[in-house]
């Protein structure tokens, strides 16, 4: 799995034109899921978002998870972040998992991160066309694959 961390200062998405999720203050998680991707990815990506310090402690310091902060999550999959791009200018997504295997995951990793951060999450559509809405604070963006641990 891999994910793109952006903190907000506020972000939505909508899908035919219709609001399905919307943040202030907290997270815009963008979600790829791989065809070797399995319920232990989920679980460590999961913690490690909530576990992230990227909010600003009183010195103003990235030293506060999203916990501390009272912050949102905005979960959104994405697919074209396993996007190859070796042979020419096309890119491939072949290792990008097919929605029969990559939607269970898509709702455990809602579970799981509501679990994990105590409150319920706001999400984007599986595999609609969305559009997103983002006013990133910092700016901040994170880059994490399940697979390096990093």
């Amino acid at each position: 799995m891999r994910v793109i961390i952006q903190r907000t200062s506020s972000a939505s998405v909508t899908t035919s034109n219709q609001l399905v999720g919307k943040i202030g203050h907290g997270m815009l998680v963008l979600l790829g899921i791989e065809e070797a991707d399995t319920q232990e990815d989920l679980e460590w990506l999961s913690k490690k978002i909530v576990q992230l310090r990227i909010f600003a402690d009183e010195n103003g310091n990235m030293n506060r998870d999203i916990k501390e902060v009272e912050g949102d999550i905005l979960l959104v999959s994405q697919f074209t972040l396993h996007a190859k791009t070796k042979k020419g200018n096309r890119p491939s997504f072949i290792k990008a998992a097919r929605p029969e295997q990559a939607i269970p995951l898509y709702e455990n990793m809602i579970v799981q991160l509501e679990k994990d951060l105590g409150k319920t999450i706001q999400t984007g559509e599986f595999g609609a066309m969305m559009d997103i809405s983002l006013v990133n604070s910092g700016p901040v963006t994170i880059f994490i694959d399940s697979k390096n641990k990093e």
